[in-house]
């Protein structure tokens, strides 16, 4: 089974991967995307070089791997996506092949970590319009709602929420997604250094988040801005 899992940045995104990876049975892609996005669109990130070189940068070629043999002959394959890398124009017929889920966050809590690590995000930085759009497209292949877990509901309740989504995607909840060794892993993307310092002291989720951050000026305008999104699928969460 191949698993996509849909976010936008800063939305326990990481952490998932690497509960997924912990199983034992699952390989793990960390944002196949992530090298072609930034060739094709040419936009300045964090590490933008190193990215580049390290990945593939034919969306096409991207595209085939995920929907390709999983490697590692284990029978599951975790790829972590970020929405904002399904730009158009980049193949989408992939996904027909994956059980796609969509991660979501609320917006407040997204911006205000963005913000820690990269100035001034736009709405077209942070996600929430582009999953809507594809969480549409999937629903309209389905002919349903596809899975959505809250990145809120996963911290407060780990066990319980995995157990729903594994329910969900038909495969068997194990313990061993519940924690990880500290420190690197050999499936991080090359933009690991610069983003997953936090998730790389972690050896499980951490407990749930207590009141939302306070935003002011563009910042919370921006939330503001993406809140409808998140809350349209929302109102689909296990």
């Amino acid at each position: 089974m191949r698993i996509a899992m849909w976010s936008g940045p800063r939305n326990l995104s990481t952490a998932m991967m690497y509960a997924f990876a912990a199983r034992g049975d699952c390989a793990a892609w960390d944002e196949p995307f992530y090298a072609a996005y930034l060739k094709v669109t040419g936009i300045d990130h964090p590490m933008k070089d190193e990215i580049i070189a390290a990945g593939e940068v034919d969306p096409a070629r991207v595209a085939a791997a995920c929907e390709g043999p999983i490697p590692q002959q284990q029978s599951l394959f975790y790829q972590k996506h970020m929405t904002v890398h399904m730009i158009p124009g980049f193949p989408r017929d992939f996904m027909r092949t994956c059980e796609n889920v969509f991660l979501i966050r609320h917006p407040v809590r997204v911006v205000a970590s963005y913000a820690r690590k990269r100035e001034g995000p736009t709405l077209a930085d942070i996600g929430f319009t582009q999953q809507a759009e594809l969480f549409d497209q999937v629903a309209d292949w389905l002919g349903r709602a596809p899975l959505v877990v809250d990145s809120a509901d996963i911290r407060a309740a780990p066990r319980e929420t995995l157990a729903k989504l594994c329910a969900g995607l038909g495969i068997s909840f194990t313990e061993q997604m519940l924690h990880w060794p500290a420190g690197p892993k050999p499936y991080d993307g090359a933009w690991a250094p610069h983003w997953y310092g936090a998730v790389h002291r972690s050896t499980g989720f951490d407990g749930a988040e207590g009141p939302l951050p306070e935003l002011d000026g563009d910042y919370a305008r921006l939330a503001e801005q993406a809140l409808p999104f998140y809350e349209r699928l929302r109102a689909h969460c296990l």
